[in-house]
């Protein structure tokens, strides 16, 4: 039976210990598997916790101090990390820690438009040599001068080992050790305030990762047979048992945004989601955050390969009602396909598909309602009702990089003219484009998968990434799979970094000049269109690879793109409006080269 839920206002948080007032701190654990739990604090003896009718153990304790180290005691006398730790200074399998209370940010920050974001997404593992979060502020004021507005962290909650994506976390309240303490966290998010960029941060709420997660332990009800993942059971958000689960997630989207002073959320995979309520869990979380930051922008993005447009409505007057934006593969996969012909799995159908890309850089959405070969099923709704800024678009991003066997970034697959014709359409359209670190001077490095992993499941993941690949021709054979890099080496993680010393050679230094021309152009053109471009635009596929789009900007006219992605010159219709940007050929030419790009800005007349 679906979990009928009324919303209520979450003040102080359930889950995770609370501070009162200088009288000590509050402990609780939601354990409805046991009687009894008892709390153990570094160098006491363990302290019996009470237990309430719903199943939550508490306990007050008047002289501890913040640095204290503790955890619970089961009944079988496994002793476990509290599950909505706030730092877990010996990683997942050790002791938590007390982390002092910390009073909100008094900067006086008031957040930044979406319309003006130009994000730029980071791992803090690999985006500098020491990995860390105080170390990515160092790079701020070069981020603010290449045009970056936003940054957005791969996710940081603590995971096992000291290398990883971020996606197998375990311990969602929890800043990963190895990148600093919560303090530093937010020392970085103070940092970028201060230079105008904002700090989104990529959460996970489809799944936990596969060591160290003890939530079953201590709730069975948290997960569900009913609702299978590709990462095991579902996590339990509509059963009657649910409303703690519930309560978990949404407090962990509050706890970012309020204690961290983050000014966004990207919740990761949420098609993933399954969730039989009246009120979805998602829809659920972005009310309460809604409802909470009513005063400066907080900005929340989907990942969801459902194409859900409906998640993505506006009010009347444009706010978006529950979710900013989503990551737009639809976009990515056509201008991948375009400058690389690569047709695997899902790029078949993207593949020689100009009709495809033109419909989802005008309307957002490829797909609203086909039948995808790929997925076997139909996939999308109607998305030309909604501005351009409810989508975010790229040419690369974490996934689509670290993916592939190697790890190739597209600067080593396609020619620069390539490369520049796709960036060009990406970073001036007036969709929320979105760099993956080092894309801004075409960095060499891959960035490949890596994780930490204890045996067996080390093994278990080493063997299942080669295997993932053994359906691709080049990869058929054993002996073309072990060249697969491993993602348990440290190796693979250290070859991820960033080679910020390469940055200087020449090639990478035109590279860098040429983002920061285009993102200024964007910032001098583009921004002030944007706020009058309420819906999708219009498009025509004018010739094979060549497409030609149009959005309406009120008084001030139109935005206009016209773009030829193929081998061959194409003739365009007359355009005599101001050239904002071109890219190959000459800005009055009819007749666009091979792989050119002209944007315009035409008066209304």
């Amino acid at each position: 039976m679906a979990l009928a839920l009324e919303e209520a206002a979450i003040a102080a948080y359930r889950f995770g210990p609370r501070w009162l007032g200088g009288q000590g701190a509050e402990f609780r654990l939601w354990a409805p598997a046991h009687e009894r739990v008892d709390l153990r604090l570094s160098g006491s003896a363990a302290q019996p916790m009470q237990r309430d009718a719903d199943g939550w153990h508490s306990l007050v304790v008047r002289d501890v101090v913040a640095g204290a180290r503790y955890s619970f005691v089961l009944g079988d006398g496994a002793e476990l990390p509290d599950p909505a730790s706030r730092f877990q200074p010996d990683d997942v399998h050790g002791a938590s820690e007390l982390v002092a209370d910390h009073p909100r940010s008094s900067s006086g920050w008031r957040g930044r438009a979406w319309a003006e974001l130009v994000i730029y997404e980071l791992h803090i593992g690999t985006f500098t040599r020491d990995g860390t979060f105080l170390a990515v502020i160092d790079k701020l004021d070069y981020l603010a001068g290449l045009g970056v507005t936003a940054i957005e962290l791969m996710p940081v909650a603590d995971f096992p080992g000291t290398r990883g994506w971020g996606y197998d976390g375990v311990f969602l309240y929890a800043p990963e050790s190895s990148y600093g303490r919560p303090e530093h966290l937010r020392a970085l998010v103070d940092a970028a305030h201060a230079r105008g960029i904002a700090v989104l941060l990529d959460v996970v709420y489809n799944h936990f990762g596969p060591e160290g997660n003890h939530l079953g332990r201590f709730a069975p009800e948290f997960f569900t047979q009913r609702h299978p993942t590709p990462w095991g059971a579902g996590i339990n958000f509509d059963s009657r048992e649910a409303r703690p689960v519930r309560d978990f997630f949404v407090e962990n989207a509050l706890y970012w945004l309020r204690e961290f002073d983050l000014d966004g959320l990207r919740l990761d995979a949420v098609h993933a989601i399954r969730d039989d309520s009246e009120l979805h869990v998602l829809e659920e979380i972005a009310r309460r955050v809604r409802a909470e930051f009513a005063v400066r922008p907080i900005h929340l993005i989907l990942e969801n390969e459902d194409n859900e447009a409906h998640r993505l409505a506006r009010e009347p007057t444009g706010r978006p009602r529950e979710f900013t934006a989503q990551w737009n593969d639809d976009i990515h996969h056509g201008l991948h396909v375009a400058a690389t012909g690569e047709s695997a799995g899902y790029y078949a159908e993207y593949l020689g598909n100009t009709r495809l890309l033109a419909r989802s850089i005008a309307e957002g959405f490829g797909f609203q309602g086909e039948v995808m070969k790929f997925r076997g099923s139909t996939r999308g709704e109607l998305s030309a009702a909604l501005p351009p800024t409810a989508f975010v678009s790229f040419i690369q991003n974490h996934d689509q990089i670290g993916n592939r066997a190697f790890g190739e970034r597209i600067g080593a697959l396609v020619a620069p003219e390539r490369l520049r014709a796709i960036a060009a359409i990406y970073l001036l359209a007036p969709q929320i484009p979105m760099l993956f670190m080092g894309e801004e001077w075409n960095a060499a490095q891959p960035f490949q998968y890596f994780c930490d992993f204890h045996e067996p499941l080390a093994t278990a993941v080493r063997e299942g990434r080669r295997n993932e690949f053994r359906r691709f021709p080049e990869f058929g054979e054993p002996a073309q799979r072990e060249r697969i890099p491993d993602p348990q080496a440290a190796e693979t993680f250290a070859g991820s970094k960033l080679d910020w010393a390469a940055q200087s050679l020449s090639q990478h230094v035109a590279w860098l000049r040429w983002y920061q021309r285009v993102l200024t152009a964007r910032r001098a053109y583009v921004w002030p269109l944007i706020p009058h471009i309420r819906r999708a635009g219009t498009w025509q596929v004018v010739q094979n690879a060549a497409l030609f789009v149009s959005w309406g900007c009120g008084e001030l006219g139109r935005l206009r793109l016209s773009a030829n992605l193929g081998p061959v010159p194409v003739e365009f219709p007359l355009d005599r409006a101001r050239v904002i940007w071109h890219e190959g050929g000459k800005p009055d030419d009819t007749t666009l080269p091979p792989w050119s790009v002209r944007w315009t800005v035409a008066s209304r007349r």
